[in-house]
């Protein structure tokens, strides 16, 4: 394991390396930031985001936390997708699970978990959603990598109904919701295809905040 002193000795061999290919990488880096990407993802400690993405230092907005969840309740999250949206102007938000969640897993267990409760509810109510797939599912362990998937979804479609979302697609036409998930075991990133622009139609049924219905219209032409 790496010790606490040896951080910031691979932070200089860091700052060398970064100098040696490109003198004014630091002070491009306090001049601002323009990323194309939010990443809403799992805390998991395996899951090293730039580096999956094959990304750099100012490329992706990062928010992380337990499961990658997106409750509209959480200030963290609707702050930093407002942030991202509104003045970052960013052309694509990813919410990224990953199998072997431990979040995920702690969820399906008929257990108290205390303080984890209310949080880990909101995985709980994916699985009501799709109870009836989940169930059908023999194995254990299949069931669980689809209820991680399906998190992802029902996630990417909670940044769907946001404000700022809707009324940045509508005006610029992005950014563009996106759900990955993350397998642990081979590096590999699986795109699950969520069709944004037919979820978002959908939704605004419900969910419309814009206060224009154009989208709503446009669906029923």
């Amino acid at each position: 394991m790496t010790t606490y002193n040896q951080v910031f000795e691979n932070n200089r061999q860091w700052i060398a390396s970064k100098l040696a290919t490109d003198a004014e990488f630091f002070e491009k880096m306090a001049d601002t930031q323009t990323p194309e990407y939010l990443y809403i993802g799992c805390s998991d400690s395996r899951v090293p985001t730039n580096e999956i993405m094959g990304l750099g230092a100012g490329e992706i907005f990062v928010h992380r936390n337990i499961a990658n969840v997106v409750p509209n309740t959480d200030l963290n999250v609707m702050a930093v997708i407002n942030y991202a949206v509104v003045h970052l102007e960013v052309k694509h938000i990813v919410v990224c699970g990953h199998y072997n969640c431990g979040g995920v897993k702690a969820a399906m267990q008929p257990k108290d978990l205390g303080i984890l409760n209310p949080w880990l509810r909101n995985i709980r109510d994916v699985y009501r959603l799709h109870m009836d797939e989940l169930n059908a599912i023999q194995d254990e362990h299949d069931r669980y990598n689809r209820l991680v998937e399906l998190n992802v979804q029902e996630q990417a479609i909670n940044v769907i109904k946001t404000a700022a979302v809707q009324k940045s697609y509508l005006a610029k036409g992005f950014p563009t919701v996106h759900g990955w998930v993350y397998d642990i075991k081979n590096g590999q990133l699986k795109d699950l295809q969520i069709d944004f622009e037919g979820v978002l139609h959908e939704i605004q049924k419900i969910y419309d905040l814009t206060g224009s219905g154009i989208m709503q219209k446009e669906n029923n032409q």
